[in-house]
């Protein structure tokens, strides 16, 4: 397989994806034009503003990627995608339409024989076994919580230490203890804005100034950073 995983779109004082552009650009090197995007967990504005924000930011890179609602048969598109990209948004919404449209087997599929995968905050979610462990509010119930399942172990993306003043709801790391209380054979990666996961040739590495939370039932949870190799998460 051949995955990158970004945390966010976004970071503050710059444009979209222009952060992860140099990474998405070496991913995608030598990559034919057929890239099919999804739009799905766009809520509030329309598949074909979707398209053309993500084409406006990489243009500049020389990626042009087609939204999948443009094919009559999506099934078909993702077979014959060069590669597949997946945006952020609500992880709910995406999961509902990708399950509704039948789309997890055929992508799972195409990534597992090689296509190359992208996805940023929801479109990293979808990679892992399941959404539990998006941020996002259920605004939508998908048929399953299951996704791809390229990988045993979840993200979180977005990973907050912070704990606002005032604030006396639970912290990130408080509700992803949560989460491994329930599913202690579960490992959590608590990936941090301006980060992202890159997989290729059975190995996995952290890109990115941040470091990555690592949290797994009965022990602390542990810091690792760029300099360190991530494939044991692999499985």
């Amino acid at each position: 397989m051949k995955l990158l995983l970004i945390s966010n779109s976004r970071l503050p004082g710059q444009g979209y994806l222009e952060y992860p552009k140099k990474q998405i650009k070496d991913f995608l090197s030598g990559t034919a034009t057929n890239i099919i995007f999804i739009p799905y967990a766009a809520v509030t504005f329309s598949y074909e503003e979707y398209e053309a924000k993500v084409n406006d930011a990489l243009a500049e890179i020389g990626v042009q990627v087609t939204s999948i609602h443009r094919f009559a048969n999506p099934i078909e598109a993702i077979e014959n995608a060069d590669a597949i990209v997946v945006g952020g948004g609500n992880t709910w919404q995406l999961v509902k339409v990708l399950h509704a449209k039948d789309l997890m087997k055929p992508m799972r599929k195409a990534v597992k024989n090689g296509t190359p995968f992208i996805g940023w905050s929801a479109g990293s979610n979808i990679a892992c076994p399941t959404l539990r462990t998006t941020n996002d509010m259920p605004i939508v119930e998908p048929k399953k919580f299951k996704t791809l399942k390229l990988f045993p172990f979840q993200i979180n993306p977005h990973y907050l230490d912070e704990h606002p003043e005032n604030h006396a709801g639970e912290t990130r790391e408080q509700r992803i203890g949560e989460f491994i209380e329930i599913n202690r054979d579960t490992t959590v990666v608590g990936l941090r804005e301006g980060s992202m996961l890159w997989v290729e040739d059975n190995k996995m590495a952290l890109h990115g100034d941040r470091t990555a939370r690592i949290f797994r039932y009965g022990q602390a949870p542990t810091e690792l950073t760029n300099e360190d190799d991530f494939s044991f998460l692999l499985g």
